[in-house]
């Protein structure tokens, strides 16, 4: 027993290192081993034999480097290692109101096909929907010849009470069930690993690999959609809370007895600030109005509606004392408000951030930077092809035989 449990962990700190090796490739475009073994302080040895590990498991490749200098001489060329990008093919899966929006890539990152698969119900049963992300990825897949079988992992980004670890769903506004086990259902119909995770987690991973989080170690991205979401990066890691159900912005209180949400309770910020509750709002306060979109409520605004822009205004004032809280808590570098419509002004105005001043500890140095960032459907998926490519990764280290090395 002794022995197994020492073998146990001994192949776990292999995997351990394999998986700290790859992710610095991955960091990079191209890196040589030397200098693999510099950056993580280990022995070349050691990154010798984790890259002949993941060279075999077909996560990485040799690629040519630059030729020695003329000045040199004796040498050959730098043998480097990247990505083996042709070597897996992932997909990303973004759940919507109206459609579910889904990304292939290879084992690099790049883009290989795009789809957008429009959905008849906003909430569907588990059942249905797991169906519907089976369907999405074949009419994705088709477009470059490939079927679901040809997937090695798909994340599917869905908004709500998310136990990432476990594929379980506590709650979301796109099921009609609470506290489903999905870990039991998606292998039904979808024949390579999937993972399912909390969309505003997805979109810090995106910021974090391919936008304004890249280089950060601790940074908030707020999502501003249907609902608000969070996504918490501290120290480089995603934070997801004990039980996946932290960073739940849009559901922290704000008003006592407040506005309906729809998560069922009552005063929570995103019964403010997200698209329903001000188009909730409008309708509300004059049967007249009807406004299909948060851009119907700005056109009024901007046209003179005096009560298109006091809804807009309440809307600003309490997500700036919702900033002003995650300032107070995180201190993060940075604050980024991503949005896929373009309708976000309201929420950093000057009025805005004057009440986020007002709210934050009062200390002599600037407050966090605020950014914005207007993305498209596709900053979602590509935030879940980047958790899908990490999840792949660690079950191809997992599976390396235990006797290489």
């Amino acid at each position: 027993m002794l022995k197994s449990k020492a073998s146990q962990t001994s192949i776990e700190q292999r995997n351990t290192t394999r998986m700290r090796v790859l992710d610095h490739i991955r960091s990079r475009d191209s890196v040589s081993r030397i200098d693999i073994a510099s950056a993580l302080q280990t022995s070349p040895a050691t990154v010798t034999s984790a890259t002949a590990d993941l060279i075999s498991a077909g996560l990485i490749k040799e690629v040519p480097g630059d030729p020695p200098l003329k000045s040199s001489k004796r040498g050959r060329p730098r043998v480097l290692l990247q990505l083996d990008g042709g070597s897996y093919l992932v997909a990303g899966l973004k759940v919507a109101r109206h459609a579910m929006s889904v990304i292939l890539v290879d084992f690099q990152g790049t883009p290989l096909a795009s789809y957008n698969h429009p959905l008849a119900d906003a909430q569907m049963t588990p059942e249905v929907f797991v169906r519907t992300i089976r369907d999405a990825l074949q009419e994705a897949s088709a477009q470059i010849g490939k079927t679901l079988e040809d997937l090695s992992g798909v994340s599917i980004g869905i908004a709500g009470l998310v136990d990432a670890e476990n594929n379980f769903v506590h709650w979301s506004s796109s099921l009609t069930e609470r506290n489903i086990d999905f870990g039991q259902i998606l292998p039904k119909e979808i024949p390579c690993p999937a993972f399912i995770e909390n969309d505003a987690n997805l979109v810090a991973k995106a910021e974090q690999h391919f936008g304004y989080g890249k280089g950060l170690k601790n940074f908030l991205v707020v999502t501003i959609e249907h609902g608000v979401g969070l996504g918490i990066v501290l120290d480089g890691q995603l934070y997801r809370g004990e039980r996946g159900c932290g960073a739940e912005f849009g559901h922290a209180k704000v008003q006592l007895d407040g506005a309906l949400c729809q998560c069922g309770q009552r005063g929570c910020l995103e019964a403010y600030v997200g698209d329903y509750a001000l188009i909730r709002e409008m309708t509300v306060v004059d049967q007249n109005q009807n406004p299909r979109t948060v851009a119907d409520i700005y056109d009024k605004a901007r046209s003179g509606d005096v009560m298109a822009a006091s809804v807009l205004g309440r809307a600003g004032q309490m997500f700036g004392l919702g900033i002003s809280n995650l300032i107070n808590l995180f201190d993060p570098e940075c604050i980024i408000l991503s949005g896929g419509q373009k309708g976000l002004e309201h929420l950093y105005s000057d009025e805005v951030m004057t009440r986020i001043r007002s709210g934050v500890v009062n200390v002599d140095t600037p407050l966090p930077e605020i950014k914005v960032h207007h993305w498209g459907d596709q900053m979602w998926a590509k935030g879940a092809a980047a958790y899908a490519i990490e999840q792949v990764s660690i079950l191809k280290v997992k599976d390396i035989p235990a006797h290489a090395s």
